[in-house]
């Protein structure tokens, strides 16, 4: 592979992080105009289109889908896509979008932890390590840098919300892994969108959708275009692409760049402050991030 090449895909897997980390802000954003499952609704709508798009033009066709693998996709699209963004929207109406992103860049450190007791995959020193460290730093920032407060007054609303985030993509990720060999990437995420979208519908029009869709602003529709473009599509694709370039392992790590890309765009475009507890909260999972990806096995 040429430099060129090379610099290229390293390119796009540090903008893909930016992306990502700037779904937080679009979703801030929306709070307040727009409800939860009518952002989801219309972020994968958006998505959607442009994901059957690309795999038509990629296979001609819409894969056929088995049997068996209708369950799996069921649950991919109720538990990655319905599921991750109604809380992830409703946790943006009641926290900050830098604490939110910290809090959600714990998602590997759960999947790592399910996939050991769930496939058996070994746990070794350097992966304990990055989990111990990466659950004390969102602790921190979920405590304001006070962790006795979880004993005192318990985990608010918001942090539950975006902790149902995490959940939800922890179930979407092993079920994607365990049942869906029989698909490409793109073509599991094109279908369970489709599914997803489909479920959220009913949904946001009991939030009043069609009432309410012609009285939202410019930035709402931003916002949406955002998400489900670039914070969806293009983050999807340079993603997979950085995975079959330079390997799973070292594309990974862009993803740690996704909570501190987050968080200084919050404090940019949010004006959210960059307090110690958020500061110190970012570098204990980043760090715990890196170990349990760096040392896998």
């Amino acid at each position: 592979m040429s430099s060129q090449s090379n610099f290229i895909i390293y390119l796009k897997l540090l903008l893909m992080a930016t992306f990502w980390g700037g779904t937080f802000i679009a979703g801030r954003l929306l709070a307040g105009e727009v409800s939860p499952f009518s952002a989801a609704f219309l972020r994968f709508s958006i998505a959607s289109l442009v994901l059957v798009f690309l795999t038509l033009r990629s296979y001609g066709k819409l894969p056929a889908i088995k049997s068996g693998q209708w369950l799996p996709l069921v649950l991919l699209g109720l538990s990655g896509i319905f599921a991750y963004n109604a809380f992830f929207f409703k946790g943006l109406e009641l926290i900050e979008a830098g604490r939110a992103a910290v809090i959600i860049a714990n998602n590997p450190i759960f999947i790592g932890l399910f996939a050991t007791l769930i496939f058996k995959e070994k746990l070794n020193f350097q992966k304990v390590l990055g989990i111990i460290l990466s659950i004390f730093g969102a602790v921190i920032v979920i405590t304001h840098g006070h962790p006795t407060m979880l004993l005192l007054e318990g985990i608010g609303k918001g942090e539950l919300y975006i902790f149902g985030s995490v959940a939800s993509w922890v179930t979407y990720s092993l079920v994607g892994r365990a049942a869906l060999k029989g698909f490409s990437p793109l073509v599991a995420v094109t279908y369970s969108a489709v599914i997803g979208t489909i479920l959220l519908f009913p949904f946001a029009c009991v939030e009043g959708l069609l009432q309410n869709i012609q009285t939202y602003s410019i930035i709402s529709w931003a916002s949406l275009f955002y998400l489900g473009l670039f914070g969806t599509v293009l983050g999807f694709v340079w993603y997979y692409q950085g995975i079959k370039k330079i390997g799973s392992t070292r594309a990974g790590q862009f993803i740690n760049f996704v909570p501190v890309s987050a968080v200084l765009l919050s404090v940019w475009i949010l004006d959210e402050p960059l307090t110690l507890s958020l500061l110190f909260g970012l570098l204990f999972v980043s760090g715990g991030v890196y170990l349990t990806n760096r040392f896998s096995t």
